[in-house]
């Protein structure tokens, strides 16, 4: 999955508006025009379509964190300049507060059946030996399932095709 994808899935889900998406970069330490989150929510073939950089979801993800879970004392955490799949899907995790049986459960609204300590895995340090790279079909089924907890009654564009 690609960052603009997931923004556009993460905005889907919390049914965000630009607003709100530019208060969250805010939030974040970004700030951003309307004009810079409608080019990122474009598709690949607009020609006004600008990439998300992995410093800007990162940023966005850390600002969807204190958005809704509020903010800590003391300085902004650095947001990672290289994202992979399993520390977007933390990031979620954090901002949700979700526990392991609440992400199972989430799986599971998907169709995906996975096992806590295949879960815990994904949420390891790489140097971990019990580490597991999360690979996108998981983290597009995470986000189906918190798309069918959040809008049950949405259907994501993409779903229709």
């Amino acid at each position: 999955m690609n960052n603009n994808d997931i923004l556009r899935r993460i905005r889907y889900i919390f049914d965000l508006d630009d607003s709100k998406m530019m208060a969250i970069c805010g939030l974040g330490g970004l700030e951003v025009s309307r004009a810079w989150i409608s080019d990122w929510l474009k598709k690949e073939d607009d020609p006004a379509f600008q990439e998300c950089t992995d410093i800007q979801l990162a940023i966005f993800l850390n600002g969807l964190i204190e958005e809704k879970r509020g903010g800590k004392k003391g300085p902004k955490p650095e947001p990672e300049t290289r994202l992979t799949n399993n520390i977007i899907f933390r990031k979620l995790r954090i901002a949700l507060d979700l526990q392991a049986e609440d992400i199972l459960d989430i799986l599971a609204l998907a169709g995906v059946r996975i096992s806590k300590h295949e879960l815990s895995a994904f949420f390891r340090k790489p140097d971990n030996r019990h580490y597991r790279e999360c690979k996108d079909q998981v983290l597009r089924n995470f986000l189906k399932g918190l798309q069918l907890k959040y809008r049950p009654t949405g259907i994501w564009p993409s779903d229709t095709e």
